[in-house]
């Protein structure tokens, strides 16, 4: 497997990935046009954000977008979960961050919640005011200043 940097002509597989990978971990279907989460992801979420993708041969298996400052979209393809590819990306979203990430995951999506939670980030907040009218949990994570 091979982290690198998003490519334009990855965006339907990764979309397509993202999708598969919420109604899996959320339980839920997602009733949104898949052409309105393409625009999403091509107009709003690539341009502000470092999206690295996880491939194996030529299939995504992952992908990640994040600032130096948070995590917004992680998601690794239903066939691929528990192989540690997930916490590859955590980890590099560490490094990578200005000393803290925040990220928020759905409360119902118990797997998710257990991952980020065994990778050291913290609960601090809960709301609902999404669309998806879900409550959602905030995490955090502040690196150990004697770690540096």
């Amino acid at each position: 497997m091979r982290i690198g940097d998003y490519h334009p002509s990855q965006a339907r597989a990764l979309v397509e990935l993202w999708r598969a990978s919420f109604e899996h971990g959320v339980g839920i279907k997602d009733h949104h046009p898949i052409e309105e989460q393409l625009a999403h992801f091509v107009d709003r979420v690539a341009p502000t954000h470092s999206v690295r993708v996880v491939t194996e041969g030529s299939r995504l298996v992952a992908f990640m977008a994040s600032t130096p400052d948070s995590i917004s979209h992680l998601y690794v393809r239903v066939a691929c979960l528990g192989q540690g590819i997930g916490s590859k990306l955590v980890e590099l979203a560490k490094t990578e961050s200005s000393g803290g990430l925040w990220l928020f995951t759905f409360a119902q999506n118990r797997n998710a919640r257990r991952f980020y939670e065994h990778r050291g980030l913290a609960e601090i907040e809960r709301e609902s005011e999404n669309m998806w009218k879900l409550e959602a949990i905030r995490y955090s994570w502040v690196r150990n200043k004697s770690a540096t």
